[in-house]
């Protein structure tokens, strides 16, 4: 397990990763939510089985909470980093970069958010948790340097 984390992020890098975590895990859950509670049919209408409509629920709801906690960082952050690749491609892929409303319209959707999280969650894949988590206090002592 030790394998998939570098040296811990101490200091105020570590107090970052811990806010980072908590406000992508919260809203990795709140998006995940909705889909856990209907995880084999929550895409109506798409053509993706509901095998992997199961998997991206878990990836963003148990990603989320995994976040939190500071467990599991790398694995959690790969399944959402998956989810939001996929995302950003099937569902966003003929959308603008950044909604506009300048024709009128309340609400257009965008590959903004969708890239966002994939970039947060690539950041903590290559960062790690920082000292600040579950990860640190299991995986984290006796270290070899």
């Amino acid at each position: 397990m030790r394998r998939l984390y570098a040296d811990f992020v101490s200091g105020p890098g570590a107090a970052g990763l811990l806010i980072l975590r908590l406000v992508v895990g919260v809203a990795m859950v709140m998006h995940g939510l909705p889909k856990i509670q209907n995880p084999f049919g929550w895409m109506k209408g798409a053509p993706v089985p509901g095998f992997l409509q199961a998997l991206a629920a878990l990836s963003e709801f148990g990603g989320g909470l995994a976040l939190i906690i500071g467990l599991l960082t790398p694995i959690a952050a790969f399944g959402i980093a998956c989810t939001m690749g996929v995302a950003l491609i099937m569902v966003h892929g003929a959308d603008p970069f950044i909604a506009s409303n300048r024709e009128g319209k309340p609400y257009q959707p965008s590959k903004e958010s969708a890239a966002i999280y994939l970039s947060l969650a690539l950041m903590l894949m290559l960062l790690g948790p920082g000292v600040l988590s579950l990860d640190a206090q299991l995986f984290g002592k006796n270290r070899r340097k």
